[in-house]
Parts: C-alpha cells; structure tokens; sequence
C-alpha cells in the first residue's frame, strides 16, 4: 500500500497531500464521490460517518457527520468543480469553529494502472492551518486515505 505524504512548511498557509493508490482514478474517484462508500473511508475508522447531503457536482454542497466516543464532529462544504474522474475543487469547514473555511483542490492522475492523487489545501491564515496539524489532521488524513485506498482497490477488483 502506498504512503501518504504531508508537506507543511513553516509560515505557510497550505498543506499538500500526496499519495499514490494502487487503483485506476477512475475507481479512486468513485470511491471519492458516491455517497454509499463515502462512510467507508472518510475520517479515522473508529468514528461512524454519516452523509447527511451530497450534491457532488459544480456547484453542489455536502454535509458529513461524523461521531465517535468522544462526541460528534460535522463537516460541511462546497463543490467549486467536480470535474469526473481528475479533479474536485471544494470548500472544508468543521461546524465546531465555525467561520474557519479552507479550499481543497484535488487532482487525479492516472499513473499506468495506478492513480496519483494530489490535494493542495488552502487555509484562510497560518494559524489555521497550524490548528488543524495540531488537532491531528495529519494521522487523522492518513488513515481515512488508507482505508480509500482498500475501497478503490476493491472497487478494481470487481470492475
């Protein structure tokens, strides 16, 4: 299985996400974008994640709850582009601090058989993106996309 790579530079208000599944993207992004397998790989497993809306177009919105034993935890967001099977571009932002919105510009490459993902996100301020890696972002980024990357490479298996 691959291994997620974070870049996190001092001062900066970005983090870049990089990752290379062994899964064509057209599988990756399905996996990505159906709200029947979005609650089997979205958040850190020991949490239940519930799509409450998905509207995964240009355009669209959607809204994930997500609970575990130390409360629940709601994400919502906008799709700026869902362009199939390469690119999504969407807004993040946890209803727990509300008013802190970051940008996510995901990339689909397809690398021979294999997918190439790319996620740059913006985040309003330093301070931003320095709260979300210390809450956990990074462990909590990289399990999700571990169990993506069984989801997609599952997904290839049954065509």
């Amino acid at each position: 299985m691959g291994r997620t790579e974070f870049v996190i530079e001092p001062g900066r208000q970005d983090i870049v996400t990089e990752r290379v599944f062994d899964a064509p993207r057209e599988a990756v992004f399905r996996a990505m974008t159906d709200p029947e397998l979005i609650p089997r790989w979205w958040g850190p497993a020991a949490y239940t994640v519930r799509v409450d809306r998905a509207e995964i177009a240009t355009g669209g919105s959607w809204r994930f709850l997500t609970s575990g034993e130390d409360g629940e935890f709601d994400f919502h967001g906008v799709y700026h582009e869902v362009t199939a099977p390469e690119r999504i571009v969407q807004t993040f932002e946890y209803e727990g601090a509300p008013g802190h919105v970051c940008l996510e510009t995901a990339t689909l490459e397809d690398a021979g058989g294999s997918t190439r993902y790319r996620a740059v996100t913006v985040f309003q301020s330093v301070e931003d993106r320095d709260a979300m890696v210390a809450d956990g972002m990074e462990e909590g980024s990289a399990e999700g996309l571990d169990r993506l990357a069984d989801l997609a490479a599952e997904l290839a298996e049954r065509g």
